[in-house]
């Protein structure tokens, strides 16, 4: 039987910052990481695309908070207590400095994810945390004493524990056991898969501003669209599939989505093709692309709308016209199934918020029982804001857990 005071289980973002404050607050205490596989921080290695994202240039906490469509309302108090700020303060004070992009991402300045990494790994060893690895729980129970777990490969015992294990369904049928509900999970960042003529032939086009939402929901959203190989990505699709995750999966992924390529009624749409037929009525309508619109883009659209390649606006007809507004502003896609973003995999879904002290991150069915990260249901859209979630959830656990 091996004795810890605090046991985290997860090696992953949340795990870590836990442990090292835990462990940097209070010196005296034994302090051990219980991670399942051969390796941690796995997650923080591919996040950003090996840069790892550290968090979101958002600075107020209310602002903050919209772009968690599961733990909107229970974040609030907690992105008072540490958010953005205290998050780069926190870094900068280890000896690494973050960056600001131009959409807000966050990123260390050696747009390395090692970095983030190593520092982990080196606050861990200075303050004496044990990580171990290969060592996944397979049972928890405490009899109102300590907390008594089993791995594969040992038997632990401690007086607080700290479940930072983000998607794992073993730990959650596990935590199900102690009484917890949790929510089922399904994926939340994911892209659209659309076979569809106008889209094929142009993967790499971005449209900069537009409007999607998915027919016949209230989902809705704004921003940059990528047309990918397999269909669509960036952003505007990335925001659509957090916040419908729940609807999207009950629909298994076939769906309609409507698209609003320049933020422009129909109507409004028309009067300006309209202008253009009378101010260049020479000029090829293909060869020209409108809107602030990409070529290759504008070329399809109009092609959908039966116009010819060679056509010149003072050709377009009443018909043309309005077929071309509307593909501009309601083109409609057929989505059949999603692809994982990139490399990393967000679920909706975790333990009940209901279950949580949101003061302290504790357990409200089991004392000395603390949760930090994805393993409760909340889940965020891409940007850095999962990991500023795991970073102030776990900075609380550590500031609560021996009072």
């Amino acid at each position: 039987m091996i004795e810890k005071d605090i046991i985290v289980v997860g090696g992953g973002a949340a795990g870590f910052f836990a442990a090292i404050n835990i462990a940097e607050q209070n010196p005296e205490l034994t302090v051990a990481i219980l991670e399942r596989g051969k390796e941690v921080l796995t997650k923080v290695k591919v996040s950003g695309g090996g840069r790892c994202n550290v968090t979101h240039a958002e600075f107020i906490p209310q602002d903050l908070t919209k772009n968690y469509p599961r733990g909107e309302r229970e974040l609030l108090g907690p992105f008072h207590t540490f958010m953005t700020g205290d998050t780069i303060e926190w870094f900068e004070k280890r000896g690494v400095e973050l960056k600001i992009e131009e959409d807000g991402r966050m990123f260390p300045v050696s747009n390395s994810s090692q970095t983030i990494i190593d520092c982990f790994l080196f606050e861990a060893k200075k303050h004496k945390v044990s990580v171990l690895k290969n060592q996944p729980v397979i049972s928890i129970g405490n009899d109102d004493g300590p907390w008594r777990l089993k791995t594969k490969m040992d038997e632990f015992v401690c007086k607080k524990l700290v479940m930072a294990t983000g998607s794992n369904p073993k730990i959650w049928r596990l935590l199900e056991d102690l009484g917890h509900k949790v929510a089922t999970p399904v994926p939340s960042l994911f892209t659209f898969n659309i076979e569809d003529d106008r889209i094929k032939d142009i993967p790499g086009v971005v449209a900069q501003d537009v409007e999607v939402e998915v027919v016949g929901t209230n989902l809705f959203s704004e921003g940059p669209l990528l047309i990918t190989h397999w269909g669509m990505s960036a952003p505007s699709i990335l925001k659509l599939s957090a916040f419908g995750a729940i609807e999207l999966a009950k629909r298994n992924y076939k769906f309609q989505i409507k698209i609003n390529f320049i933020k422009k009624t129909t109507e409004d749409a028309i009067l300006l093709l309209k202008e253009l037929k009378q101010e260049s009525p020479k000029k090829t309508m293909a060869n020209y692309a409108q809107f602030n619109l990409p070529k290759r883009l504008w070329v399809q659209l109009v092609s959908a709308s039966k116009i010819g390649a060679n056509d010149r606006w003072a050709d377009a007809n009443k018909k043309q016209i309005e077929a071309l507004a509307s593909e501009l502003t309601k083109a409609k896609f057929n989505v059949n199934g999603k692809s994982t973003f990139k490399e990393e995999f967000v679920t909706a879904g975790g333990v009940n918020l209901r279950e949580i002290n949101f003061k302290t991150y504790e357990s409200k069915q089991h004392e000395n029982l603390y949760f930090a990260g994805e393993v409760m249901n909340v889940d965020a859209v891409t940007g850095g804001f999962n990991f500023q979630n795991a970073w102030t959830g776990a900075y609380i656990v550590a500031q609560n857990i021996m009072k």
